[in-house]
């Protein structure tokens, strides 16, 4: 498979800083991680990090951008700095991600790029494997499925909707067992040279900035390709508040990220937005012509049940192995409920959201306060 061809398009919103120079050392990955008031799970992390287990012959650096945290994180980083010379401390003012991101990239000096997450726990082979695909496939980008394993009753829920194919529209970036290319990867790993053509991540957008340098980078001609074997588990959401507003944040971002490029990453992304305008169009039409409202809730909430049954059984009791129990049964009936309910908070809050970023597009402006400013 061979490499996207050269593209030295200058994007404004992209910093010079992160297209990379040089071919960078042949057997360093640097890991590059943004972060902000993560104390209660930095330690966590930087244990995980430090004990992948590398290629033989290769080293690492672990780079973490802190967003000005006030909650101490910054120092623990600092103070594990002091006694590990892998770990290199790294200024982020900008707070966000994109700026995190593109901070770490410019004191990146592997030949490999590798993206980690606070809130992700990772395989030991996590690294190995990702070095192994780029050397397998030439292809320009590199991950794993993205897995969700939620904490308490209601996490568990959210992450089993999260993992539904009925939720996400048949999304390859959920399907374990997939190997071949796709639109998008969790978190990703790149060569060198694909920074150096592309160039890092686009610092207007608060969200989405993954997907929407995995679009560039296709629509440059690049390669974007999924293992099976880059195993990691995504910690998602444990409240439906939060869950929600994280969804409108998503959707908020995505028709910056389309009017950017001209189009959506893939049309699964507009079917939110879609039911939204259908479901406000019909209830404003409700006094004269009820039907289609009530018509529509119905279709809405029996597709509800179907999936909360489908992903909530399974996660509970087939996928236990043998016959359900009781006690299966009983977990089952509780969190299908649950599951109802995230599913719901995952197609409103980013079709919501949507509509909001388009109105806002539309006058010119970028939302303030706090939902744009609401990261990790």
């Amino acid at each position: 498979m061979s490499q996207a061809g050269s593209s030295n398009q200058r994007d404004p919103r992209v910093p010079d800083s992160t297209r990379l120079q040089g071919a960078g050392d042949e057997r360093l990955v640097s890991i590059i991680v943004p972060c902000r008031n993560e104390r209660g799970h930095i330690d966590a992390f930087l244990d995980s990090a430090t004990a992948q287990q590398l290629p033989a012959g290769w080293r690492m650096e672990i780079l973490v951008a802190d967003g000005e945290s006030d909650d101490g994180t910054g120092e623990r980083i600092q103070a594990r700095a002091a006694v590990d010379a892998q770990l290199v401390p790294v200024a982020n003012p900008g707070r966000i991600v994109s700026t995190g991101l593109n901070a770490c990239l410019a004191r990146a000096r592997g030949a490999v790029i590798v993206r980690m997450d606070v809130h992700t726990q990772f395989a030991p082979d996590y690294v190995a494997q990702c070095i192994a695909a780029l050397q397998r496939t030439s292809a320009d980008n590199v991950g794993g499925a993205w897995v969700a394993r939620g904490e308490g009753a209601m996490g568990q829920a959210i992450a089993a909707a999260f993992q539904s194919r009925w939720v996400v529209g048949g999304a390859l970036s959920r399907d374990v067992a997939y190997e071949g290319e796709a639109d998008t990867v969790y978190l990703g790993c790149w060569p060198r040279q694909t920074f150096a053509r592309v160039g890092g991540f686009d610092e207007t957008l608060v969200r989405n900035q993954d997907d929407e340098h995995n679009l560039r980078l296709r629509l440059a001609g690049g390669c974007v390709w999924q293992s099976a074997l880059i195993r990691s588990w995504y910690r998602p959401r444990d409240a439906l508040g939060h869950l929600f507003r994280q969804q409108v944040q998503y959707g908020y971002w995505r028709p910056f990220v389309m009017k950017k490029h001209g189009q959506p990453g893939s049309v699964r992304q507009l079917v939110p937005a879609v039911f939204v305008a259908a479901l406000v169009v019909t209830a404003l039409l409700a006094w004269a012509w009820p039907w289609p409202f009530f018509g529509l809730i119905a279709v809405y909430a029996t597709y509800l049940l179907g999936v909360s049954v489908a992903a909530a059984w399974p996660s509970q009791a087939a996928r236990a192995g043998g016959p359900a129990s009781w006690g299966k049964i009983q977990r089952f009936v509780s969190m299908a409920p649950r599951v109802f309910l995230a599913v719901a908070a995952y197609h409103l809050g980013y079709g919501l959201g949507t509509w909001r970023g388009l109105f806002d597009l539309a006058r010119g402006r970028r939302l303030s306060g706090a939902l744009a400013k609401l990261t990790r």
